[in-house]
C-alpha cells in the first residue's frame, strides 16, 4: 500500500487559519482527516498583522467559537493586548479584537492540532489533483506520493502560483522565505474551473529598539478587557502591551511618490486585483492625494520579541525607497528594517463555483475554504474552513448538510455573498454587510450558534449547559424586571441625576431600564435589583445580555419580523439544474445569472444582482407560490 495505508475522509491541503480550522472540525466529527501543508513550523502563521478580529471580524471569531472551532480559544491563550471596538456605538457595531504573540499563536495551534483525535500531519506540497471522473479520490505531493481520500478540502492562501513583489524585483513564492504551490490551478483549470489573480500586500516589520516612541501616541488596550472565548478554559488578560500611533507627512509622500514607477502595484506588473479596505501606501496617497498624513499603528509582534508590524504602510515599493521615507515617520528617525513590505499576487477561483456548503458544483467532494475563494483576513479564512470541514464530514455521513443563513450568522451572510453575488476583488466582512445585525451581535454568538453546532456533535455537552444556563438566567433577569414596580420617589433621584424625566406613579422596572440616559449600573442602585443579582448569582454576562435585551428589544422584534420574512423565501426550493431558459417571462440577464449561479432557494435566488423583483415573482409562480 505504502507510506499512507488505506484512505482518509479527508484531506486538507495547506495549514493557515482556513486548513487548520477545516482539520480540527472534521477530525472532531470523527473523518480520518490528513492535514498537508509545506511547513510544519508555520501552522496558522499570522502572515500579515499580529491581530485577530475587529469590526465584524470579531463576530465571526466569537460565532467561530460558538460553533466549536478553536480561533477564539488560541487567540485568548496568546494574547497580549484586548480591545473592544466602537463601545461608543449601539451593541450591534461592539466588536472585539486582540493582538497576539505571532510565535506563540502558531505554537498554540500546532499544539492543538497534534492533541486532535484522528488527525495526522505531513509536510510535503501538494502539486496535483487525483481526479475519477467527476469526482475527486486524492492529492499527489512533490514528492511523488499519492494519497487517497474520499474527500479533499483546498485552502491554499496566497500559495497557488504565488509571486511576490519588491519594486522591480520579482520572485516565486506563497509568503516571505516560503515557495509557491504549482500543479494546483492547472489541474482545476483543465477541469474546467474559472480562475483569476488577487493581490495583497505586507508592510515592513523593524526593531523596536530603533524607535523612539516618546514622539507616538500611546494606545492601551481596554482598562477592564473581556475575552474572546465563551469557554471557562481561557482567562482575561492581567497584562497588556500597548500599541502606538504615529503619521506620515508630506515629507513622506513626496519621497514615496518618488519610487511610484518602480512600484509593481502601479506599472500594472501585478495584474491582479488588491483589497479595496486595506490599501496599500502608494493606493493611500494616491486615492487620497489632498490628505496630508496618514495614521500608522505601530503593534508588537508578541511579549519578547522586538519585532514591530508597522500597520498602514503595507507597500510594495523598492526597499531603499521604503527605508528613506519612512526615516521621516515621527519616531522612526534611526529605524532599523528586519523585513521589508512586499506585495503577492495568487491565483483565486471565482466562488460562484460553489454551492452553499463549499462544495464545488463542478468536482463532487471537493471543498474550497480561504483565499482561494477570494477573500481576504484570517477571520473570514477560518470561518470557511471551520464550514468546510463540518460539510465534507456530514457529507461523508450521509446527514442534512450544515448551511446558516443571512439572519443567523456573519458567517452565513460571508458565504451567501461568496456564492451568490462572487467578488472580483479581496472580499472583507463589515457590519454593513448584515441585514440584521442587531441580531447578530458578538454578545449573543453562543446562545445563536451552540444550538445548532450541538445538534451535529461539534459543541461540547458543557458549551450547551453554559449557553442554556445564560438564556435561562437572562430571561429570568428580563422577567423580573417586567414584574417588578418602583415608586416614585425611590427612583426620581436617579432619574433627575441622568437628567431623564421624572415619574409621579409607580412604574415597571423594564420601562425605566430602557430609558436611553440611564445605564444598568444606575439600575443596580435600586435594592431590589441587585439583590436579585447576588440571590441567582447572575455575573456581567448576562448582565450585559439583559440590558441589550431591554434597551433594544423594539429594534430586536423589528430584525425578527424582517428575517421570517426572509425565511419564508429561503424554504421555497429550487430543483438542482432547473433550466432557467424554459420561463421566457424573465430577463435574458436574469437567465443568464440564474444559470450560472444555481440558486438553491428563491431567497437566495433574489440576491444575485440582475435578477429583479419580477423575476423573482414569476419564479414564485414557476414553484408553485
Amino acid at each position: 500500500m505504502g507510506l499512507f495505508d488505506g484512505k482518509y475522509d479527508v484531506i486538507v491541503v495547506g495549514g493557515g487559519h482556513a486548513g487548520s480550522e477545516a482539520a480540527a472540525a472534521a477530525a472532531n466529527l470523527g473523518s480520518k482527516t490528513l492535514l498537508i501543508t509545506m511547513s510544519l513550523q508555520n501552522i496558522a502563521q499570522m502572515s500579515c498583522n499580529p491581530a485577530m478580529g475587529g469590526i465584524a471580524k470579531g463576530q465571526i471569531v466569537r460565532e467561530i467559537d460558538a460553533l466549536g472551532g478553536y480561533s477564539a480559544i488560541i487567540t485568548d491563550n496568546t494574547a497580549i493586548q484586548f480591545k473592544m471596538l466602537n463601545k461608543s456605538k449601539g451593541p450591534a457595531m461592539w466588536s472585539p479584537r486582540a493582538q497576539s504573540d505571532r510565535m506563540r499563536f502558531a505554537e498554540a495551534w500546532r499544539e492543538q492540532l497534534e492533541q486532535t483525535e484522528n488527525l495526522d500531519l505531513f509536510q510535503d506540497s501538494v502539486n496535483g489533483l487525483l481526479f475519477e471522473g467527476d469526482k475527486i479520490i486524492g492529492v499527489k505531493t512533490l514528492l511523488g506520493l499519492k494519497i487517497y481520500s474520499k474527500t479533499v478540502i483546498i485552502t491554499a492562501g496566497t500559495f497557488l502560483n504565488g509571486k511576490i513583489h519588491i519594486g522591480d524585483k520579482t520572485f516565486g513564492g506563497g509568503r516571505a522565505g516560503e515557495g509557491a504551490s504549482v500543479g494546483i490551478t492547472e489541474d482545476l483549470v483543465e477541469k474546467g474551473f474559472e480562475s483569476g489573480r488577487m493581490k495583497t500586500g505586507t508592510p515592513p516589520r523593524v526593531d523596536a529598539n530603533s524607535l523612539d516612541f516618546s514622539k507616538m501616541i500611546e494606545q492601551p488596550g481596554d482598562e477592564n478587557p473581556v475575552k474572546f472565548s465563551y469557554s471557562p478554559q481561557t482567562k482575561k488578560l492581567t497584562k497588556q502591551r500597548s500599541c502606538y500611533m504615529t503619521y506620515t507627512s508630506i515629507e513622506v509622500h513626496d519621497m514615496l511618490r518618488e519610487g511610484f514607477e518602480n512600484s509593481p502595484m502601479y506599472t500594472g506588473r501585478i495584474k491582479g486585483v488588491g483589497p479595496r479596505y486595506c490599501p496599500s501606501i502608494e493606493d493611500k496617497i494616491d486615492r487620497f492625494a489632498s490628505k496630508e498624513r496618514h495614521q500608522l499603528f505601530i503593534e508588537p509582534e508578541g511579549w519578547n520579541t522586538t519585532e514591530i508590524y508597522v500597520n498602514g504602510f503595507s507597500t510594495s515599493l523598492p526597499h531603499e525607497v521604503q527605508y528613506r521615507a519612512l526615516k521621516k515617520v515621527a519616531g522612526f528617525e534611526n529605524v532599523k528594517f528586519l523585513r521589508f513590505g512586499y506585495a503577492i499576487e495568487y491565483d483565486y477561483f471565482p466562488p460562484t463555483q460553489l454551492k452553499n456548503t463549499l462544495e464545488t458544483k463542478r468536482i463532487e467532494n471537493l471543498f474550497f475554504a480561504g483565499q482561494i475563494n477570494g477573500t481576504t483576513g484570517y477571520e473570514e479564512a477560518a470561518a470557511q474552513g471551520l464550514m468546510a470541514g463540518i460539510n465534507a464530514t456530514l457529507k461523508l455521513q450521509n446527514k442534512e448538510p450544515f448551511v446558516l443563513q443571512r439572519n443567523e450568522a456573519y458567517i452565513g451572510v460571508l458565504i451567501d455573498d461568496l456564492i451568490t453575488k462572487g467578488t472580483d476583488e479581496p472580499y472583507r466582512m463589515f457590519t454593513s454587510r448584515a441585514e440584521y445585525r442587531t441580531l447578530l451581535r458578538q454578545d449573543n454568538a453562543d446562545l445563536r450558534l451552540t444550538p445548532k453546532s450541538f445538534a451535529i456533535g461539534l459543541a461540547s455537552k458543557e458549551r450547551m449547559e453554559r449557553v442554556l444556563e445564560k438564556q435561562t438566567k437572562t430571561d429570568l433577569f428580563v422577567d423580573f424586571l417586567r414584574k417588578t414596580s418602583v415608586k416614585p420617589e425611590d427612583v426620581n433621584p436617579i432619574l433627575e441625576a441622568n437628567n431623564s424625566a421624572l415619574v409621579n406613579q409607580s412604574m415597571k422596572m423594564f420601562k425605566i431600564a430602557s430609558r436611553p440616559q440611564l445605564n444598568f449600573n444606575d439600575v443596580r442602585k435600586f435594592p431590589k435589583v441587585e439583590a436579585f443579582i447576588k440571590a441567582n448569582n447572575i455575573d456581567e454576562e448576562i448582565v450585559e445580555q439583559t440590558e441589550i435585551h431591554v434597551k433594544y428589544s423594539g429594534y430586536i422584534e423589528k430584525e425578527k419580523n424582517s428575517a421570517d420574512k426572509l425565511l419564508r423565501l429561503e424554504n421555497i426550493k429550487i430543483p438542482a439544474n432547473f433550466n432557467y431558459n424554459k420561463i421566457l417571462s424573465i430577463s435574458f440577464e436574469a437567465r443568464e445569472k440564474l444559470t450560472k449561479i444555481q440558486p438553491t432557494t428563491i431567497s437566495q435566488a433574489s440576491r444575485i444582482s440582475g435578477v429583479s423583483p419580477s423575476d423573482v415573482s414569476v419564479l414564485l409562480v414557476y414553484m408553485g407560490r
